[in-house]
């Protein structure tokens, strides 16, 4: 009984964390500016470049809630508008993607809209984040923050999210301190936590729609063939296991499961480590399954004899 459940469960882990994929959407932004959302207009409304980035961890590239980074992409396109810090920052990011810039287009009165087409984003880079300055405005802008994609539902759309709207609304980024569209340079020392314009003249309304439009996707194995060559030994083992990386492989985490499926081992692994020994000494006696998960989130699963 126990080596028909083991085979079971060895089946759904092959299947469920082995692949990768890639899915790619059409993004439209439709800007909302009125005396009837917002208390007062500026003169000469209009919105800095759309400009973003995938990443693969929460808060990757923007906080709420926090001190805006000491580093300026977020600040220099709140205050003026200009991406280049962001580029830069993006781009010296080993977790992030840059989403280059698009421009706002006239729509309808004061609102415009901008779209990016073919946006891919991938089993790694599931995360969406995408930012514009409110202008004119002392360090106000618009944001989609953290927004994941991956919709954990692998029966459809290979895991990935359909067609979709979200509101979207205004932050300060706490580096100054003016209160109205046009205020004087008034530099906030030190800075204040990120958090959303709540007070006048935007009052928390929303300042945009977006519209993510699912096109395709793609699923593949292919990914698991580059950790199939890792080596456990030896096995059976008495508990004190060696996990051979012989390529190399950047190895996240391994998780030791028994026959039953219940997880009852985690070990967090150093990256470019040549080889991994692993106590698993305290376990009871029995069959185990591990699996051994890299940062490009594929995974190789191996059986384990304890004695």
């Amino acid at each position: 009984m126990k080596e028909i459940t083991l085979l079971l469960f060895f089946s759904i882990f092959a299947y469920s964390f082995g692949q990768t994929s890639i899915a790619n959407y059409d993004v439209s932004i439709t800007t909302i500016w009125n005396t009837t959302d917002h208390t007062t207009l500026p003169p000469n409304a209009h919105w800095s470049p759309l400009i973003g980035a995938t990443h693969k961890n929460l808060n990757d590239v923007l906080e709420f809630g926090v001190l805006a980074p000491s580093t300026n992409g977020i600040k220099t396109i709140a205050e003026t508008g200009n991406t280049s810090d962001f580029q830069s920052e993006v781009n010296n990011n080993a977790n992030a993607n840059l989403i280059p810039q698009k421009s706002f287009l006239p729509f309808a009165g004061n609102n415009s809209i901008a779209s990016i087409s073919g946006l891919e984003v991938t089993t790694e880079f599931h995360y969406v984040t995408l930012v514009s300055m409110v202008a004119p405005s002392p360090d106000w802008f618009i944001a989609v923050n953290n927004l994941d994609l991956k919709s954990g539902n692998p029966s459809i759309n290979n895991g990935w999210k359909d067609t979709f709207t979200m509101d979207i609304f205004a932050y300060d980024s706490g580096t100054d301190s003016g209160t109205n569209y046009t205020s004087a340079n008034m530099v906030t020392v030190p800075r204040i936590p990120i958090a959303k314009v709540s007070g006048f003249p935007i009052n928390g309304n929303k300042m945009a729609t977006i519209m993510f439009t699912y096109n395709s996707s793609t699923l593949s194995i292919g990914h698991i063939n580059s950790i199939e060559n890792l080596k456990i030994y030896p096995n059976p083992s008495n508990g004190e296991v060696t996990i051979s990386n012989i390529k190399g492989i950047d190895l996240e985490n391994v998780k030791v499961y028994n026959v039953l499926g219940k997880l009852v081992k985690q070990i967090q692994v150093k990256k470019n480590s040549p080889k991994l020994n692993l106590d698993l000494s305290q376990l009871n006696k029995g069959i185990y399954l591990l699996k051994i998960s890299n940062t490009e989130d594929s995974s190789n699963i191996q059986k384990l004899i304890i004695n």
